[in-house]
């Protein structure tokens, strides 16, 4: 019998679902689909939750990084027994979601939404700032941090002294996510398997108030594969973890989309630059852009994103701020009458150099932290991953780098013809 295809489609979307490298994942003859393509048609409910289809099932979820943290809460309550496959924990805070104070919101002035977003990508990136404007889990370590150092008037302290408070605000913070997890998981051996041991920022925090008590029901098994390091292989009706097979007759994969991945791959098109060269081949060894927005031998080809370029977990900001630049550089070339805008391959050089400068700085950080998609999977020799090609001084600096540029006025770096 052949293994059915997914109910959704996988590949056909600009951002590309990951699926594992798990060895058999062809060969399961149940049913399962991918978080980004969910399957409402077999868990019956809606984003709210109800998943009543499920009430007979049981079902397998392997991943736990923000996606299962938001849906295993709804998966949990409704099948008939859920088995969550885990690599590593993630860290879980508190969301702690209420409603707006409208005295509140009426209070605030013009600008406070750019104002919110410039403190929160400075304190993001363990930049001092007078007060926290958001004030939530993110921005949380770097108030402990804040508190350790000098203040105005204090004695100043050396980058070493520094580094060492920042390592005891995020111990400190770690220290309070186990303790979360130890006070709210009633079984003492999977609460253990639960608690996250490694730096804050080495993973995306999370923020969930449903998720660890989803661990209390009688119909959720936790299942850790931390010692042989990820699910072995799944097979016609399972999964095989630890030396065990769990049948099942549903798998969700919240593994996450692609990152580090060619551009080309994720776009799902292949990109043809002059004389016919491809974008693929050209970043066959690493990203060159200038700007992380566009490649020499490739006019008017602009990508937004996180490449080369100032890097927020606030996505949204970032991708407003590159819109911005962009439409002043494609504004910038048709009023001074050329049609194509390229960098220079000059230009391109030295905004390499730059970056590769600044992923050196944080190779050793996140050579100790566990394999996600911060770090390549721990692969940080290669280049790949959400941190290894970043402007590591921040989006708020890169922003000003290029506002810089743009009141200069004569888009150095930039070809026109």
């Amino acid at each position: 019998m052949d293994p059915p295809t997914p109910a959704k489609p996988l590949t056909k979307h600009t951002h590309k679902a990951k699926l594992p490298g798990i060895t058999g994942i062809e060969s399961f003859q149940g049913h399962f689909f991918h978080t980004s393509r969910w399957d409402y048609d077999y868990t019956g409910g809606d984003h709210n939750g109800k998943l009543d289809k499920l009430g007979d099932k049981r079902v397998a979820v392997i991943g736990t990084g923000a996606t299962t943290i938001q849906s295993v809460p709804y998966v949990g309550a409704s099948a008939k027994h859920t088995y969550l496959f885990q690599r590593t924990p993630s860290s879980v805070d508190v969301r702690g979601n209420a409603p707006t104070d409208p005295q509140w919101a009426e209070s605030l002035e013009p600008g406070w939404q750019q104002a919110r977003r410039q403190n929160f990508n400075d304190m993001v990136i363990g930049r001092s700032v007078e007060e926290d404007l958001v004030n939530d889990g993110w921005t949380d370590i770097f108030r402990n941090l804040n508190s350790m150092l000098p203040q105005k008037g204090d004695p100043a302290v050396s980058a070493e002294e520094a580094a060492e408070l920042a390592e005891i605000a995020d111990f400190k913070k770690m220290n309070g996510i186990r303790a979360r997890v130890e006070a709210t998981v009633e079984d003492a051996e999977s609460a253990e398997k639960l608690k996250p041991w490694y730096r804050q920022f080495c993973k995306r925090p999370t923020f969930n108030d449903e998720y660890l008590p989803t661990f209390n029901l009688p119909n959720v098994t936790l299942v850790d594969t931390s010692e042989s390091k990820g699910v072995e292989r799944i097979t016609k009706h399972g999964i095989v973890a630890n030396g065990v097979e769990y049948e099942v007759d549903c798998i969700i994969y919240a593994t996450g989309f692609e990152v580090g991945t060619s551009y080309t791959r994720r776009a799902g098109y292949e990109i043809h630059g002059q004389g016919g060269e491809k974008l693929s081949d050209y970043w066959a060894d690493g990203m060159k852009t200038f700007h992380g927005f566009s490649s020499h031998g490739f006019p008017n080809c602009f990508q937004l994103g996180l490449g080369q370029n100032g890097l927020s977990v606030n996505l949204t900001a970032v991708l407003d701020d590159q819109a911005q630049h962009v439409a002043y550089i494609i504004n910038e070339t048709l009023s001074r009458g050329a049609r194509y805008s390229q960098p220079t391959a000059e230009a391109e050089a030295d905004w390499v150099k730059t970056i590769r400068s600044f992923a050196d700085m944080s190779t050793a950080f996140f050579e100790a932290c566990t394999p996600g998609y911060y770090n390549n999977e721990g692969k940080t020799g290669e280049r790949g991953g959400l941190n290894t090609e970043a402007y590591a001084p921040g989006a708020n600096n890169f922003n000003k780098l290029l506002g810089k540029w743009r009141d200069e006025g004569d888009l150095a770096g930039l070809e026109l013809t």
